[in-house]
This record gives C-alpha cells, structure tokens and sequence, in this order.
C-alpha cells in the first residue's frame, strides 16, 4: 500500500526534472570561496500599489501581484483555507518565493497547510511550540530548492507511528534518525544524485547526498509537528569540504546529521569540533540556517550560486561553543 502511494506522489510530481548532478570536491571548493555566494543579500522588490478596494494585506497583495498567471489560485488558497488556517495559509502566500508563487496551486497548498495544522495540533508537545517556529519551521513546504513534491502526508504516515511513544521533540526526532532511513532503505550516496533531491526522489532511489538526507529528515520532522530546519557550511575551516545537517527546536536549537544518528542522543556528531572552529565573519567559513521568511541574508548553495531567494541565519556563534567531538559511526 505505502508503495502505491509512493508511486502516486511521484506521478504527480512535475514531469520536468532537473538534470542530475555531481559535485566533484574542486567544484565544491572553488565555489565555496567566491565570497558573494553566501553574502550577497536578496534585491529590494520596489513595493507594489495596493488597491483601496484590495481584501488582502499589503504583504499579500504584493505576493499576489508577483504571481502573474498564478493569482488565481493562490486567492483560491487563501479563500477555501479554514478560519482557524487562514493564518498559516497567510505567511506561506506572504513569504513565498516568486517560483513558487507563480507554480503552485491551491490544492498542493491547501493540503500543505492541513497536514502541518493536523501535525501541530495532535503532537503531544505542542505548548512546547511557539507560534512563529511552528509558521517558519513546520508549516513550510520545502527546504531549499528540491522539487515541491508534496511528500509531507507519505511522511507523515510513515513518520507518526515511529514517534507515537515519543513526549517530547528531541526524542521524538532522535527517534526518527534511527529508524526513519532504515524503514525506508535510503542511506548516503552521491552517485547518480542530485545536490537538492527532494524526499521523494530520495526514497524511490534509495541513496542521497547529506542534503538530500537532510531535505528528507526535516521533511519527515515537520510532518509530525518538530520545527526543523537544514543547517549546512560551505566549506569547512581547514578547507576539506562542504556539509548540511539538520536543526530541531526543543526549547533550544539541538542538531542532528541525518542518517547519523548518535547514543549520546542529539548534539552529537561526528563533525562537532569542525563545526566549533567555524568562522563567523568569514561568508564560506560560517554555518548557515534555512528560513521560510526573509531574513536579510541568503542560505548559500554551491550547485546554484545564483539563487538568492532561499533565506538563513547565520548560526555559527552557538557552534564555537566547544562541544567533545565522539567517534564517527561506523561507514562515516
């Protein structure tokens, strides 16, 4: 059954798929140290008139009239979204990427929001939860620039029965770490992957880069209700190489490697010493967060420099903090 629903999602999925990519480490070095990957922040939009008559916000508004030929839907959206999800449907439309606003439709966005409301309200740790983490680190729909695949409700039934036992976050997406690649079969590999696959291309192949686990992690948390959020540096201090992994929130920001999980629980990885000698003020030195409304600052992806509608936080200053780096699991 899980398989013909898997094989239904991909069917939905949009037939143009990005061309496969692999990363070679001199690739990744030389672009990792063009300093205007990670700093250059988002142009200004000049604002756009707002009618008198218009029913929406300004931030809405000028969201709708970015959409072009989109409009419709989105209005679709925000119209048919119950009263107690007009405010989450409200931020997705207000903070979305122009690519975004101009593809996707209401039933996609619709049942976006339903899933992640579902998610937050049943999770046993939702007064844990504040309002503006579940908005920016549940409710969104993607981490950076994977398909838009809607795998969030697959996720959510494979993910809700590993976690039922689970009381709070942190157990919860440790729970996951351990058991959610190996029910899946998906492990890390970067032949025939592509540096942003989604979670659905992940779980039909079976293999993904640190990203592409990452992107099925954080996916697989917030379907259950767990902010989270994928962390990644451009190139380590000593110049070896790049890394992503992921953040959850439980009371604090805790990080995970996905598929690496550790016994020690969270905060725990095989890259804690290189993470504590990230440099802050240096662009491919310092350690980045994904965040669904803009920041100011641009989340920084060596295979598509160009794009500077993923926003970050620069998260570094908690990662000097000197943590005893244990041994790498074994196959790491």
């Amino acid at each position: 059954m899980r398989l013909l629903q898997l094989l239904k999602l991909l069917s939905r999925m949009r037939k143009g798929r990005w061309q496969a990519f692999a990363c070679s480490a001199a690739l990744l070095g030389t672009l990792a140290c063009a300093p205007h990957v990670r700093t250059v922040p988002p142009r200004p939009q000049p604002p756009v008139p707002v009618s008198a008559e218009s029913p929406w916000s300004a931030p809405i508004a000028e969201a709708l009239a970015r959409a072009g030929g989109n409009r419709l839907e989105l209005e679709k959206a925000l119209r048919q979204a119950p009263a107690a999800q007009q405010e989450g449907m409200r931020f997705l439309v207000a903070n979305m990427p122009e690519v975004d606003l101009k593809k996707l439709n209401s039933a996609y966005l619709l049942d976006t929001v339903a899933l992640a409301y579902e998610a937050y309200d049943t999770a046993p740790w939702k007064a844990r939860i504040p309002k503006h983490l579940f908005l920016n680190d549940v409710l969104p729909y993607a981490c950076l620039t994977e398909q838009r695949d809607g795998s969030r409700r697959y996720l959510r039934q494979v993910a809700a029965p590993l976690v039922l036992d689970c009381a709070t976050p942190a157990e919860a997406a440790h729970h996951l770490n351990q058991q959610l690649f190996l029910r899946l079969k998906a492990h890390y590999s970067t032949a025939g992957t592509k540096p942003d696959q989604c979670a659905l291309e992940t779980i039909a192949s079976g293999k993904a880069s640190c990203i592409g686990l990452s992107v099925l992690l954080v996916g697989a948390c917030r379907a259950v209700g767990i902010p989270a959020r994928l962390v990644g540096i451009p190139l380590w201090p000593d110049n070896r190489g790049t890394h992503e992994w992921v953040e959850i929130w439980d009371g604090d920001w805790h990080f995970m490697g996905a598929d690496e999980p550790y016994s020690e629980g969270l905060d725990h990885a095989w890259f804690n010493q290189d993470a504590s000698k990230a440099i802050r003020d240096v662009p491919q030195h310092a350690i980045y967060a994904t965040s669904f409304e803009p920041t100011g600052l641009c989340f920084p992806m060596l295979w598509a420099p160009q794009v500077r509608w993923i926003h970050a936080v620069n998260v570094t200053d908690r990662y000097r903090s000197a943590w005893p780096a244990p041994t790498a699991p074994a196959g790491h």
